[in-house]
């Protein structure tokens, strides 16, 4: 599928995108599943975070509003659209519209990088990896949120830790099988892989 292809399918999907449990964190307790994940994995506020595939800026609005300094990356118009009415007014995060598999950042310039359902979408997973580690100062933390979904969508944990290996870092994989992040049980394989840069 060709990238005009690839926006087109994200903007038909922007207007529901927040509806699920773990997109919009509407509920209470979905989201404050997220925040104690997403504070867990993350180096402490103020770090800045580099959030890839944002979509609607949902988790760029938790981690500003715990402190964190996030710059939200999102190749649909109308994802960014959406992500900046939700942000606006909040100093500490922006939006830019660009390609998370090139992104539009300052290399060397980040304590984190974040994506949450993103690399099984981008056209090839290893040099967006590549890419993303760029965007990391020494010491920086990459956090991936992933899963192989009952749709055949979707990364094997087994696949992307194989991935962060290949990168040459030491990935940690968490299985993420907690109700309490989807809004109820879930049957396929959800899960958290983080590695440090050296």
């Amino acid at each position: 599928m060709d990238l005009g292809a690839r926006i087109a399918e994200w903007d038909a999907e922007a207007p529901a995108y927040d509806e699920p449990a773990d997109h919009g964190l509407t509920d209470r307790a979905v989201r404050s599943a997220w925040r104690t994940l997403l504070l867990g994995a993350l180096p402490p506020a103020p770090a800045r975070v580099a959030d890839l595939g944002c979509g609607t800026g949902t988790l760029s609005l938790l981690l500003a509003e715990e402190g964190y300094r996030v710059d939200g990356v999102d190749f649909s118009p109308a994802m960014v659209e959406r992500a900046r009415a939700k942000l606006a007014g909040v100093e500490r995060a922006t939006v830019t519209e660009g390609d998370a598999y090139e992104p539009p950042l300052p290399a060397s310039s980040y304590d984190a990088v974040l994506c949450r359902h993103v690399l099984w979408a981008m056209p090839d997973p290893a040099t967006a990896l590549a890419r993303w580690l760029d965007l990391l100062r020494p010491g920086g933390r990459l956090v991936l949120v992933e899963g192989a979904w009952s749709t055949g969508a979707g990364l094997t944990a087994a696949a992307t830790v194989d991935l962060v290996a290949g990168a040459g870092l030491e990935p940690s994989l968490t299985l993420l099988d907690d109700p309490a992040l989807w809004g109820g049980p879930t049957t396929d394989e959800r899960y958290l892989v983080s590695a440090v840069t050296g």
